[in-house]
């Protein structure tokens, strides 16, 4: 099973809103050779760590590819670059942040790629959107399903369900 977040905060024009950039992303990632299996409903989340940038629209999808692990993020870091992200500071505003989030459960870790990815167990915007589209998606490193790392989250992180 290979999982991305798609999660955006401003526009990219033609796109109005920053939800309606996140589903044009879904849209373009046949053009990178990534076949959408389910996507998850559409979430909105403060800013992690909190600042006082837009909130964000976060979802998760399934996905399929031919595409090897390190391929596969250089080929969603195009998307990104086709949808304006611009990379300046760590956590800065962006109109697409496309991560990989798991590869068939592998393990890599390389200068440009860690798998799965190293904070997902921390950000509610992942996990719940996760368990819609994988609940029995269980993380490669720990053993714990999304319902168990949500159950271990600090309070915070404040998230509303936004629908598909």
């Amino acid at each position: 099973m290979i999982l991305i977040c798609i999660g955006s905060n401003l526009p990219h024009p033609p796109n109005a809103t920053p939800r309606e950039t996140a589903e044009a992303a879904v849209a373009a990632l046949p053009t990178a050779g990534i076949t959408v299996l389910q996507r998850s409903s559409w979430y909105l989340s403060e800013p992690v760590p909190p600042s006082d940038q837009p909130w964000f629209v976060n979802g998760v999808a399934s996905v399929a590819s031919d595409l090897p692990p390190q391929a596969l993020l250089e080929a969603l870091l195009r998307l990104e670059v086709e949808f304006g992200r611009v990379r300046s500071v760590r956590n800065a505003a962006r109109t697409l942040d496309l991560d990989l989030l798991d590869y068939d459960s592998r393990f890599l870790d390389t200068p440009t790629l860690v798998l799965p990815h190293p904070r997902l167990h921390e950000r509610r915007f992942v996990l719940e959107p996760l368990r819609e589209v994988a609940p029995e998606w269980r993380h490669p490193g720990f053993g714990l399903g999304a319902d168990d790392l949500i159950d271990r989250l600090p309070p915070g992180q404040p998230l509303r369900r936004l629908g598909m």
